[in-house]
């Protein structure tokens, strides 16, 4: 049950990832302290951090959950999501990654690639899928369990459009179809539920993509006045970590999360079978398109 919640802390990786793009307003002038209080969010430049220099190329970015609780062994990147955003094309891509896909991991073989944050952090885990993916993810933004629910309360909740009905009693997920706006507790239920659906973490997975981009949608209307603007860069100024990124960074990913429409952002599950490892799934059937579609631009254009 531990793990089968926590997976759902990537979600909220996305709030931290929209609300970068109030970084303008904050060089502007508002001025909000990192991480004086609880860290919540961990914004880490991985070793392939090109996109600098590239204001205007396309850029994948990993959000990655973390099972890390105090007095509870663990780490691993549990939601799994790296995103493809293309500014020229004003478009781009969640591909969302089951936690118990195969992948080589340094350390430790051929295993879960959920493991990888285990052994290296968020830098190593972004070296994975982005083997796995074929891509290189410049950019990861990790979120562990202590900071999910007090995010989404401190935006005042997420809005969502529940899809479907869901009635399931080991995460508490209780919702009819319809638009819900849910607090931190409602959405930890919403992205932790897999006993509703026959194929279980992978409709599980896509949930949580789906609950991010309600998350940057929502982010960038309430963000168009100062209130809303000062607010969350309180908020994620008090609680964002820095791990090698400049605000220059955090500008240029902002306007990227601020500026490209969600409607313009498809929601993908890496297509998965059994067999790969031990209990672990394999990328299977039009996988290697897809992925090839993806990384070349970060926009499906034939998927």
């Amino acid at each position: 049950m531990r793990r089968a919640a926590i997976v759902s802390l990537g979600l909220l990786t996305s709030l931290a990832l929209a609300a970068t793009g109030l970084t303008a307003a904050w060089l502007a002038g508002v001025r909000v302290p990192l991480a004086s209080g609880a860290t919540y969010v961990t914004v880490a430049k991985t070793g392939s951090a090109h996109y600098a220099g590239e204001p205007d190329g396309t850029v994948f970015i990993l959000l990655v959950g973390s099972d890390y609780r105090p007095g509870v062994g663990g780490a691993r990147g549990d939601a799994l999501h790296v995103v493809g955003l293309n500014p020229t094309l004003g478009q781009g891509t969640i591909i969302d990654i089951p936690r118990d896909t195969c992948a080589y991991v340094p350390g430790a073989g051929t295993t879960k690639v959920n493991s990888a944050h285990a052994y290296g952090g968020p830098r190593l885990q972004a070296e994975v899928l982005g083997t796995l993916l074929g891509v290189s993810i410049p950019y990861a933004v990790s979120l562990d369990f202590a900071g999910f629910e007090g995010i989404v309360n401190g935006v005042g909740g997420v809005t969502v459009d529940v899809p479907t009905e869901m009635s399931d009693h080991y995460s508490g997920a209780y919702f009819s179809p319809g638009v819900v706006r849910m607090n931190g507790t409602q959405a930890l239920a919403f992205s932790r539920d897999r006993h509703d659906f026959a194929t279980g973490d992978l409709q599980r997975s896509w949930n949580q993509g789906y609950l991010i981009l309600s998350a940057i949608g929502q982010l960038q209307t309430e963000a168009k006045d100062t209130a809303g603007r000062f607010k969350l860069l309180a908020l994620l100024g008090r609680h964002t970590q820095l791990d090698g990124v400049g605000l220059t960074d955090l500008y240029r990913l902002g306007r990227l999360a601020y500026d490209i429409d969600t409607s313009a952002l498809e929601n993908v599950t890496l297509p998965v079978g059994s067999g790969g490892c031990a209990g672990g799934l394999t990328p299977n059937g039009d996988a290697p398109g897809l992925l090839a579609d993806f990384a070349d631009d970060g926009v499906l254009q034939t998927h």
